[in-house]
């Protein structure tokens, strides 16, 4: 048996009640009708729970006329989409243009008729709907391009940890740690403009690529339990450049653009270990030549490598990591950070080690 669909809602506006009884007497065995005599209460109707789906919007109305309440529909994301079909007797071309301008989807004339009210109203729903299908399938899309990139980059980062004495952990937590950072950075004026919430997800999407370089590595320096010596450290530098080398090759054959979160991938595993006070690798940078994300990634990094436990070395307390960072111990130093990205982590360094606890290794206490 078909599926009897719920009627769709007109709403009339009109400061005349016959004009109204008019409208309602065309409409109301097809569809639910609601009524308003003014712009206020127009406004009201439209924007409370249950939209209309249609709105007949008379021009010459006392107070607020027909005209100001469609630019105020039209300027609210909630209403800027219900087709609105102006029912008046100004029949000028001017008058028509200018209603078009401020987003109308079409005219009908005083005294209206009743053929055309209804195959005007029926042509405009049926638009609006199949527009809505099409956005809603568009959303859908997007949504399963994004699920299937995420799934992609943790596939990637995971199979980098498993060359490294690292884990799947390392790349949840230093991931959360970048989110909070970057959020904390963002109520401070010089940052709010850049890190916007999409650009903070993009950041964090991109994140568990920052050792991606590794793979580069050979197993016998990669997994070597003891101190790399000075040849061997020098190879193990450039994973940042194969990182950043095999990232930027995906953008050009991706011809991702500037928005793209592999520009966002780059910059970090080419960055996450340059040091404020230009000590850093692969280039040397200081201060704010860092990139941003790589500046947030490097603080991230050495706190999460100090309290887990690698081949050469025991997992250090929360206590002692915070200790290490903010008064350093000759090979962390507080000038290898930003100084505002530091601040951020003192004040929240309780939340760091709430994200540690709850992506905790089996072997992190």
């Amino acid at each position: 048996m078909k599926t009897k669909l719920p009627k769709q809602t007109i709403l009339v506006v009109d400061d005349a009640p016959d004009n109204i009884d008019i409208l309602n007497c065309i409409l109301e065995n097809d569809y639910i009708v609601k009524a308003a005599v003014n712009g206020e209460k127009a406004l009201k109707i439209a924007t409370g729970n249950d939209l209309p789906d249609l709105i007949l919007l008379d021009i010459m109305m006392p107070g607020m006329d027909g005209y100001e309440v469609c630019k105020r529909l039209k300027a609210s994301a909630g209403t800027r989409k219900i087709p609105v079909i102006f029912v008046t007797a100004k029949d000028d071309v001017l008058d028509e243009t200018h209603g078009f301008e401020l987003g109308a989807v079409d005219y009908i004339t005083k005294p209206v008729s009743w053929p055309i009210v209804t195959a005007r109203v029926k042509t405009h729903l049926a638009l609006y709907d199949q527009n809505r299908i099409l956005e809603d399938k568009v959303i859908a899309r997007t949504k399963e391009l994004a699920y299937t990139q995420d799934v992609t980059i943790h596939g990637l980062a995971v199979l980098a940890e498993t060359r490294d004495n690292e884990t799947g952990g390392h790349i949840m937590r230093t991931q959360h740690y970048v989110r909070i950072l970057a959020e904390y950075l963002s109520a401070l004026p010089e940052y709010c403009d850049y890190l916007d919430p999409e650009t903070i997800d993009l950041i964090f999407k991109s994140a568990p690529l920052h050792d991606v370089g590794k793979v580069g590595i050979p197993d016998r320096i990669l997994l070597k339990a003891g101190a790399l010596d000075k040849d061997e450290w020098e190879v193990m530098k450039k994973h940042s450049l194969y990182g950043r080398d095999a990232i930027l090759k995906a953008e050009k054959r991706m011809g991702a653009g500037q928005t793209s979160f592999l520009r966002f991938a780059r910059d970090i595993a080419a960055s996450h270990h340059e040091k404020w006070d230009g000590s850093g690798y692969p280039y040397g940078l200081v201060g704010e030549d860092i990139p941003l994300p790589g500046r947030l990634m490097a603080l991230a990094d050495i706190y999460d490598a100090l309290i887990s436990k690698r081949v050469y070395k025991p997992a250090f307390s929360h206590e002692q990591a915070v200790q290490i960072i903010t008064e350093g111990d000759g090979r962390v130093m507080p000038g290898h950070f930003d100084p505002n990205i530091l601040e951020g982590f003192i004040k929240l360094q309780d939340q760091f080690h709430q994200i540690a606890l709850k992506y905790a290794d089996h072997e992190m206490k």
